[in-house]
C-alpha cells in the first residue's frame, strides 16, 4: 500500500513517524494530513530501502501542516556538466537547505546520471520522465508504450516523485496564441508539439490511469506539471494557465482514487499582487493538494538576480498557500547553473521558506530567530556563528572588520557608536 492508502486505512507508517519527529508534530496528525491529501511524503519504496546499495531515504513531509520545503533542480544539459559536477551540486544543495532535488538532465547518459544521484541522495529525488522518453528520438514518435516503459524504469531506479504534464489538453492550445511568450515549459512545449503533429489528445492525459498504476506499485508521488505556466508577467493568470489548472484539479481526484499521492505544480512569473489569488485558487480547485511553485518571479528585468526576484515571490507564495518551493538560481534564463549558483539559489529559498513559516506562526518557527537576538545582545559571536544558517559566511564578514574577535561591537559603528552597547549601559544606569 502507498503512504496515502496506509493513511486512509488508519495506519501510521515509519515514514509518517519520521516526518512527525522532524516536524515536531503528533504522528497521528501527520497520518490525518496524508489521508486528507494535504500532505505528501515522496518515498519510493526502493529508495526507502537503499536501492542498489545507495543512500536510504530520510523522508520529509510536504504540506501546510509542515514547514515549507525547498527543491533544488540539478542535471546535465546536452552541452554542459557531468556526473561529478552534478554530485557536487547535490551535496551543496543538501548542505544549504534543499529538502528534495530534481534531476532534470537532458544530455549524456540519463539513466546513469539518475542512478548516480539517487545512490547519493538521502533526500527525495524527482524527475521529468518525458526527457528520457525522447532523448534518442523526436517527440513525434512518443507512444503510450514508451511512456509507461520509461515511467516504470525510473520508478525501479528509486525516483520518489514524477513531474507528469498531463493537464495540458489539446483544447487549451488555441488559448496559447494570445500569449506574449507562448509555452515556456519544456515538457509542455514537447507535448503540445506532439498533439499538433498527431491531431490527438495529450498522451499523458489519455494514459493517466495506466501511469497511476505504475506510480502506485512503487509509491511514487505525482507532481502534476504546469505545462502552461506563465513565462512572463504579461501571461500570468491568463485563460491558458487556469484552464490547465482546472484539469489538474480533475487529475488530483483521479490520482487519489488510484491510491497515489499527488501534489500540483504552479507558476512561474506572476506580479506580486496576483500571488495570493493564485495560491487560493489552486487550493480550491485542487482540493488542498500541496502546491509546488517555481518562484514565482515577480519581475522580468533582473537577469542574473532571479534568485532574488523569485525569492520575493516565493515568500509570499508560501505565506498564502504553497508548501513546496522550487528554487531559482542567478543563472535562470541564462545558463545551466554552476555549483555556486546552486548554493546561492538554496540560500535564497531557505530565507523565503523560513520567513514564510515565521509569518504563518508555525509553532517553534521563530525560536531560531529569538535565540539569535539573545546572542547578539550578549555580543556572543561564537553563538551567533553557530546559530547562523551559513556560519562560515557570517564569520568571514566578521573577520573582515578590524576589531578583536570578542569585542562588544562590530566595525560598522565602532565601539563608541554601537547602539546595542549604549542600550546596555542605559539599562544598567536606569535600573530595573
Amino acid at each position: 500500500m502507498t503512504q496515502y492508502e496506509q493513511a486512509l486505512a488508519g495506519h501510521v507508517t515509519p515514514e509518517m513517524r519520521r516526518v512527525a519527529e522532524r516536524e515536531r508534530l503528533d504522528a497521528e496528525a501527520v497520518r490525518a494530513e496524508v489521508a486528507a491529501g494535504r500532505m505528501v511524503i515522496p518515498a519510493n519504496r526502493l529508495h526507502r530501502a537503499g536501492a542498489g546499495g545507495g543512500e536510504r531515504l530520510d523522508p520529509c513531509g510536504i504540506g501546510r501542516a509542515a514547514t515549507t520545503k525547498i527543491n533544488a533542480n540539478l542535471g546535465a544539459s546536452p552541452v554542459s556538466s557531468c556526473k561529478e559536477q552534478e554530485l557536487l551540486k547535490l551535496q551543496l544543495a543538501v548542505r544549504y537547505g534543499a529538502d528534495a532535488v530534481m534531476d532534470l538532465s537532458t544530455g549524456g547518459d540519463l539513466d546513469d546520471m539518475r542512478r548516480h544521484l539517487i545512490a547519493h541522495a538521502a533526500v527525495p529525488v524527482g524527475t521529468v520522465p518525458i526527457y528520457s522518453m525522447i532523448v534518442d528520438r523526436p517527440v513525434e514518435e512518443l507512444s503510450v508504450e514508451g511512456i509507461l516503459e520509461t515511467v516504470r524504469r525510473q520508478a525501479e531506479q528509486g525516483v520518489d516523485f514524477f513531474t507528469i504534464h498531463a493537464g495540458l489538453r489539446r483544447e487549451h492550445l488555441p488559448l496559447v496564441r494570445k500569449r506574449r511568450m507562448g509555452i515556456v515549459s519544456r515538457g509542455g512545449s514537447l507535448l503540445a508539439k506532439w498533439m499538433v503533429h498527431h491531431g490527438r489528445e495529450n498522451p499523458m492525459y489519455e494514459a493517466f490511469d495506466e501511469i497511476s498504476a505504475v506510480l502506485r506499485e512503487y509509491d511514487v508521488a505525482y507532481s502534476l506539471g504546469d505545462g502552461l505556466r506563465p513565462g512572463c508577467l504579461a501571461d500570468a493568470s491568463d485563460a491558458a494557465q487556469f484552464a490547465e489548472l482546472d484539469t489538474l484539479g480533475e487529475l488530483v481526484a483521479r490520482a487519489r482514487a488510484a491510491g497515489v499521492q499527488v501534489m500540483v505544480e504552479g507558476p512561474g512569473h506572476v506580479p506580486f499582487d496576483q500571488i495570493e489569488a493564485n495560491m487560493k485558487r489552486q487550493e480550491a480547485v485542487c482540493d488542498g493538494a500541496p502546491f509546488y511553485v517555481l518562484g514565482p518571479v515577480v519581475t522580468d528585468v533582473f537577469p542574473g538576480y532571479d534568485h532574488i526576484t523569485s525569492a520575493i515571490g516565493a515568500t509570499a507564495a508560501a505565506f498564502y498557500g504553497a508548501s513546496f518551493l522550487c528554487y531559482v538560481t542567478p543563472a535562470e534564463h541564462l545558463a545551466l547553473p554552476a555549483p555556486e549558483d546552486v548554493r546561492q539559489g538554496c540560500v535564497a529559498y531557505k530565507i523565503a521558506a523560513h520567513a514564510a513559516d515565521v509569518a504563518r506562526g508555525l509553532p517553534g518557527a521563530r525560536d531560531w530567530d529569538d535565540a539569535m537576538a539573545d546572542a547578539r545582545v550578549a555580543f556572543d559571536w561564537p553563538r551567533q556563528f553557530e546559530l547562523a544558517f551559513d556560519g562560515d559566511a557570517a564569520r568571514s564578514f566578521r573577520q573582515k572588520g578590524d576589531v578583536d574577535a570578542d569585542a562588544d561591537y562590530c566595525s560598522m559603528c565602532g565601539r563608541d557608536w554601537c547602539a546595542l552597547r549604549i542600550s546596555k549601559e542605559i539599562a544598567e544606569k536606569t535600573g530595573p
